[in-house]
């Protein structure tokens, strides 16, 4: 194409381009063109821009009378993680009943961009004890603080959860540069909600009666599948897999220097509480974790003030000498806080006169202006708006803090994980040797693999080791306490002695806030060796132990049935779930040597069937393979048709007792105390569990004591018990051949006086030889806060099949029973009681003296049937299992 060519060819593409805009000008395709082109430069700049809280929630969060549930704020975080930079989701587990739970980061850009390599930064500094001073502060100078917040765990407690839109939005959107500094040296994390479960039961209560005389009301049963309010203390155990993935966070994956747990409390005292605690703090936490508390609550405190927030209380209320909750990180290492907010009713607006303040508990002796409480708030109008507000300039105030000091925070961290592993090293005790030959080993499986999963390093014997008079086997497994988390090896490993403090000197005790037990060998009946000199037996004896550790082995022949020690609890998990799956189950009723092994009355033989591999899958110790069959006396099992009855008012301990059975694959009906009535007991159960509830509770749905009737927030239709139609059943079951096992509160259903109708024209009156007297021993000076008291157990009987002799077992003031001789076709027998002296192993108790040869469990007869109370907890909050099998047992019977 030559140049005049070009040009001829250039001027008819010009041409046609200009008549085909004319068309278009006079035709709709432009408009339609224009507008397509809009909406997608919209979408474009959409997808960037930060949606507000408002525009997500169709309402700012605090609003009277409005609450989001669960699914709504992660959604809103979610867009925020798709719409920023600065904000990173990541799931951490799940809720017990399946919700996926997160965490989110939020930081500057640069801070997530690198956060792998802020991560391990945090990580060496957290556990790398051989760091030199150099590395060390060049770890300082590069490194980042990160700050954990979880909010909410107890569900009806719904400010900090509802609080957390409008912090991310402002944390993320932000202009300010003194909040985009912080940012720079400071990875916000945060739990959005600890208990998801929870938070939706809760958020669909209030809904549900929002607008009718019941709005606010309190949610019946449990805000959690089965622990409700114990949610918070169950940081050693780690039985909920909610509280795994928070323990994990601090224990083994992320390692933040600072923690706060976000709380409510009641609506008539101080409108907040930061740290620190009052006394009593635990003596095994170093002295820097408490006076970094001051330093953040000082802060935090001056800066609310400053903010014109009024009421807010320190040193008040809330101790710190217990681990359970989630402040059990200050034993890893964590600068760990506590908030605690004055409550609304959920959503709804609370009015409040000023003489209904006052001051409860430790630290606050009047509601007036105090060293704690600088600032009292006058009373009026309180708002979930209003909770909001110091939920956000806490948590401002916290963030400016932690950047304030990011450096010496940091080293800080260093500093303890050497100091921590200089005390182990140095100071006794240096180890705890664990020999694998224990009366339960799979209790010692348990507590090994618990151990790990809380950041401690476990180790097995390379060769055998006399140590003074004991003699430890090549395998059997020792924990050094030179290691970063020292504090909580020690804390939990040993028996604890309450740390008595007084509020004047030889004045009233400061008592203790929950319980003063929590040692993992005595809880799980594990033979532990605290070895406190001549640790220079040991050194360059062991060596790491790979866990998950488990001691089961399978069969390498064919084999006829299995044989399982009643000793061990895992046994009867397999037992039960080899019931469910319809295989043969015999028990051993007398002891039986096999192979140079001697097997306990109660001892069990699973027959192998289609499902066998389903019970082994169950075991983590080595069964006893059989290919001949034991000729003992024994008998067949059947799984029993177990009931549970748990009322709607917040039953704790019945729902870690549904969590127990679930646990061991052990099926049950769960039944409300009004269901009783119309229940036909004796056709469809054979056992009826009864856990620990108060009396009127269960009879009349009303808590009630004898000077006065407690007024229960609940809609009316919870508020029902089984009366006295339903007790009679009850006594009739047991007439009849069914089995009851009752503790604690529930066993004065069974005191005194008994009426029930033989028949139409005729009543029987009898009474189980068998009172509650622990009123009378309370007065003379007996006190147990909650602590593990020794009981001497009678031998083989089949409530004590497996049992050692003596045992620890968890117990409070009450009840403590006597016994007398019975009546008609009534017997009795006393299977537990407390020795003379020398009764308490951990914790703390005044006067043990008064409950010497006092009884703890008592077997009783009925008819056909049979009753079994205890006078304390068996599965107190999944955190005792030297007593299950004495409930497994009652279940057996």
């Amino acid at each position: 194409m030559n140049y005049k060519q070009s040009n001829i060819h250039y001027y008819n593409v010009l041409l046609n381009y200009t008549v085909m805009i004319k068309n278009l000008l006079e035709s709709k395709l432009l408009t339609l063109i224009l507008l397509s082109f809009f909406a997608f430069t919209t979408a474009i700049y959409a997808q960037n821009e930060i949606p507000t809280p408002e525009s997500h929630f169709g309402f700012k969060p605090g609003t009277d009378r409005m609450l989001f549930d669960y699914e709504d704020l992660i959604s809103y975080l979610d867009k925020l993680d798709k719409n920023s930079s600065k904000i990173k989701m990541m799931k951490i587990g799940e809720s017990p009943m399946g919700k996926p739970m997160y965490i989110a980061l939020i930081s500057s850009e640069d801070n997530l961009k690198n956060l792998d390599r802020l991560k391990e930064i945090k990580k060496e500094l957290a556990i790398n004890y051989n760091l030199t001073e150099d590395q060390r502060d060049n770890y300082v100078k590069e490194g980042k603080a990160f700050f954990l917040f979880t909010l909410s765990m107890h569900s009806n407690e719904v400010g900090p959860s509802q609080a957390l839109p409008l912090i991310a939005y402002e944390f993320i959107s932000t202009k300010d540069e003194e909040i985009l500094s912080w940012l720079d040296k400071v990875v916000y994390m945060v739990v959005p909600n600890h208990n998801p479960d929870g938070m939706d039961m809760i958020v669909n209560h209030y809904k549900k009666y929002k607008g009718t005389k019941y709005e606010g009301s309190s949610m019946p049963g449990l805000y959690h599948k089965y622990v409700g309010h114990d949610n918070n203390r169950d940081f050693v155990a780690l039985t909920q897999s909610d509280t795994r993935a928070i323990s994990n966070l601090f224990s083994k994956e992320w390692f933040p220097q600072i923690m706060v747990e976000k709380h409510q409390m009641g609506s008539g005292g101080p409108r907040y509480f930061i740290s620190p605690p009052h006394d009593p703090i635990a003596e095994n936490v170093d002295a820097g974790i408490w006076n970094w508390m001051k330093i953040f609550g000082s802060r935090t405190i001056t800066k609310m003030t400053e903010e014109g927030l009024k009421g807010i209380s320190q040193n008040y209320l809330f101790d710190d000498y217990w681990p359970g909750p989630t402040e059990t990180c200050i034993w890893k290492n964590a600068i760990g806080m506590l908030t605690e907010g004055a409550s609304v009713k959920h959503a709804t607006p609370i009015f409040i006169e000023p003489n209904e303040l006052g001051a409860y508990g430790k630290g606050l002796g009047e509601y007036k202006k105090s060293i704690n409480m600088p600032e009292p708030w006058e009373g009026g109008w309180w708002r979930l708006s209003d909770l909001i507000k110091y939920e956000i300039t806490s948590t401002m105030a916290y963030m400016e803090t932690a950047a304030l000091y990011k450096d010496e925070i940091l080293a800080f961290r260093n500093n303890m994980c050497k100091k921590e592993m200089e005390k182990g090293a140095t100071k006794a005790p240096f180890y705890y040797v664990f020999p694998l030959n224990q009366h339960d080993v799979s209790e010692l499986v348990n507590l090994i693999n618990l151990m790990s999963e809380h950041g401690i390093s476990v180790y097995k014997l390379d060769k055998d080791i006399q140590y003074e008079n004991q003699h430890f086997n090549k395998g059997d497994l020792i924990i050094p306490l030179a290691q970063p988390f020292r504090a909580f090896i020690k804390e939990t490993l040993e028996s604890q002695a309450f740390p008595e403090r007084h509020y004047t000197p030889g004045g009233e005790l400061i008592n203790p806030y929950d319980i003063t037990s929590w040692s993992l060998p005595l809880h799980k009946g594990v033979n532990v060796f605290e070895i406190n000199e001549n640790q220079a037996y040991f050194k360059n004896s062991y060596s790491k132990l790979e866990t998950p550790f488990s001691l089961f082995k399978a069969s390498d022949s064919e084999y006829k049935s299995i044989l399982l020690s009643s000793t061990n609890n895992n046994s009867y998990k397999a037992v039960f779930t080899a019931l469910q799956k319809g295989l043969k189950v015999e028990q051993l009723l007398n002891s039986y040597s096999l192979n140079d092994k001697e097997f306990a009355a109660g001892s069990f033989i699973i027959h192998h069937g289609k499902e066998i591999d389903v019970v082994l899958n169950q075991l983590s110790i080595k069964p006893e393979y059989l290919s001949n069959e034991i000729y003992a006396s024994k008998k067949e099992l059947k799984l029993p048709r177990v009931a549970l009855i748990e009322s709607y008012f917040h039953a704790m301990d019945a729902g870690w007792t549904r969590y127990v059975l679930d646990s061991y694959n052990i099926p049950f009906t769960l039944l409300r105390p009004e269901d009783v009535k119309k229940t036909d007991l004796s056709k469809n159960y054979d056992v009826l569990i009864i856990p620990d509830e108060d009396k009127s509770v269960l009879m009349e749905g009303t808590y009630k004591s004898e000077s006065r009737q407690y007024f229960m927030k609940y809609p009316p239709e919870y508020m029902k018990g089984m009366e006295k139609e339903g007790f009679e059943k009850i006594i009739k079951f047991i007439d009849k051949g069914g089995n009851v096992v009752a503790w604690r509160e529930a066993t004065e259903l069974f005191t005194g006086i008994q009426n029930y109708s033989l028949d139409e024209k005729t009543k029987e009156q009898f009474e189980f030889p068998v009172r509650d007297v622990s009123e009378g021993i309370v007065k003379q000076g007996f006190s147990c806060p909650g602590s593990l008291l020794q009981i001497q157990i009678k031998k083989d009987h089949p409530v004590t099949y497996g049992m050692p002799k003596e045992i620890g077992v968890f117990h409070r003031d009450g009840p403590i029973f006597t016994t007398w001789q019975p009546y008609f076709d009534v017997d009795r027998r006393v299977i537990a009681t407390f020795p003379e002296k020398d009764i308490l192993i951990s914790g703390y108790v005044e006067n043990e003296e008064k409950i010497g040869n006092k009884t703890s469990i008592v077997w009783l007869k009925k008819g056909e049937g049979q009753l079994v109370l205890f006078s304390f907890n068996p599965q107190f909050r999944a955190s005792t299992p030297v007593s299950y099998k004495l409930l497994f047992n009652s279940l057996l019977l």
